[in-house]
């Protein structure tokens, strides 16, 4: 298990489809929204809560589920990408540490 005491940090680099490992811990109510992929990792924002399902070992098959529910976040910033800079960074503070998102400014173009 990863230390979220520190901060972790994903870089998204597309839209894609949500994976099934990921749809099976949908809870009642609970609709996916949108899924990016960095090139292992996927992260879900649902209408409840972020889930990032984080591919490890040299095959990938092992995947850690980290949710995020939204009333969990105690604080987060966000900063656009720029001309040079092309990543939108979207920074989480929670009760178990700080999570930091970063957004590839080509996903929505």
């Amino acid at each position: 298990m990863a230390n979220v005491g520190s901060i972790m940090t994903w870089t998204f680099y597309e839209e894609t489809d949500v994976p099934k490992e990921v749809e099976e811990i949908l809870i009642e109510g609970e609709t996916a929204e949108a899924a990016y992929k960095t090139v292992r990792d996927v992260a879900v924002v649902t209408n409840k809560r972020i889930i990032i399902a984080d591919r490890q070992g040299i095959t990938g098959k092992k995947v850690e589920i980290y949710t995020i529910p939204f009333k969990s976040i105690v604080m987060y910033s966000s900063e656009n990408g720029g001309k040079i800079d092309l990543n939108a960074e979207l920074e989480l503070w929670t009760r178990a540490g700080k999570f930091k998102l970063l957004l590839n400014k080509n996903i929505h173009e």
